[in-house]
């Protein structure tokens, strides 16, 4: 059986969590070697592991903004190698959701969430006209969509017209020989790896760690993630890091006393599973897939409520040790290779 993985659509060091899980996914499956792949990749991105890719060239013009994705599906349909490709398909799976390449084989989409859906206020009117006609409209079409927990696949059948019996929940991996304990000493400085997207809730974040602060005037709060220039200007205490290397981050983790993630909305929650891996305490919102995913390794908040997530690290904190234990045994129950395993019983499911 062959399989077509597209990640024509992805934007390099620009989609989170979402370009995280292509990535491992397709690490994965390659190391399995369990069924025959092509990938379909932009030729700027061109990393696939041993799997067969198929480049895709796109104007440099085309690289960002919102002629991003039309161009890449026009030099798509003029690729005679893809056009051939897609013809030997027996399935083709879309982990970015959007369907490019078109192809007349059965589709899995991978539906990350519906924060659109959800939460609307913080989109444009034009990013959620496309987000309907792109995403909505490739779950809708699809054989299968696989989504990354309980709480979307809920979302995805309330708010979609999709037949829950092919919705399948396939949980996310951690990379554990990169996210795992350390030698390195624990520091006093809080950790949130986010952009400052609107839903990552860096405002209230910060109010809390101003109240933190007055009690703990050597704690410090690292962030992570590009863009961090737009939350100037920022309370004594505050380091902005910027974009960090893999093995940066792994760093950060280890060393720090605490993961604090305040998100509006997650469809999963990879941070919080990476922190709890490299044996650092985490307290995470109640909101999404965020419960689910950290189980009772966790102090959960209320996302909305300043005082509330100033409370939650404030017993993440004294609770350290126990949280260390029980965070490292959660994210044990998460690996890649399961999840790549889980991946190919959809797609043998959608090919028979």
């Amino acid at each position: 059986m062959r399989v077509g993985i597209s990640l024509l659509t992805l934007a390099a060091g620009d989609q989170g969590g979402a370009e995280t899980y292509a990535r491992e996914l397709l690490r994965s499956l390659s190391s399995r070697k369990t069924l025959e792949y092509t990938v379909f990749v932009l030729r700027a991105n061109r990393d696939a592991g041993e799997l067969e890719t198929i480049g895709v060239r796109t104007p440099s013009f085309a690289s960002s903004g919102p002629i991003r994705i039309p161009a890449v599906s026009l030099s798509a349909r003029a690729s005679g190698a893809v056009r051939r490709a897609v013809r030997e398909l027996d399935v083709v799976h879309y982990p970015l959701t959007v369907p490019i390449p078109k192809a007349s084989a059965p589709r899995v989409v991978t539906l990350h969430d519906l924060q659109h859906r959800d939460l609307p206020e913080l989109f444009s009117r034009a990013q959620r006209l496309f987000r309907g006609r792109a995403y909505d409209r490739a779950v809708e079409r699809s054989a299968a969509t696989v989504v990354p927990s309980e709480f979307v696949r809920a979302r995805a059948i309330d708010l979609l017209d999709v037949d829950p019996r092919r919705v399948k929940v396939v949980p996310h991996g951690v990379d554990h020989d990169m996210f795992r304990p350390g030698r390195e000493s624990r520091e006093s400085f809080l950790l949130y790896p986010a952009r400052p997207w609107r839903h990552k809730n860096h405002p209230r974040l910060l109010q809390a760690f101003v109240d933190l602060r007055r009690e703990r005037p050597d704690l410090r709060l690292v962030l992570t993630g590009a863009g961090l220039e737009r939350l100037s200007p920022l309370p004594e205490g505050v380091e902005p890091r910027g974009l960090v290397t893999r093995d940066e981050l792994a760093s950060l983790y280890r060393r720090a006393a605490c993961l604090v993630f305040p998100s509006l909305h997650e469809g999963f929650g990879l941070p919080a599973l990476e922190a709890m891996a490299s044996g650092c305490p985490v307290a995470a919102a109640t909101s999404g897939a965020l419960p689910e995913v950290c189980g009772d390794a966790a102090v959960l908040f209320d996302p909305e409520d300043a005082r509330a997530i100033a409370n939650s690290v404030r017993e993440a904190l004294s609770r350290a040790d126990d949280l260390r234990a029980a965070g490292i045994a959660r994210a044990a129950e998460f690996t890649w290779t399961e999840s790549a395993r889980r991946h190919e019983d959809v797609y043998r499911l959608v090919a028979s």
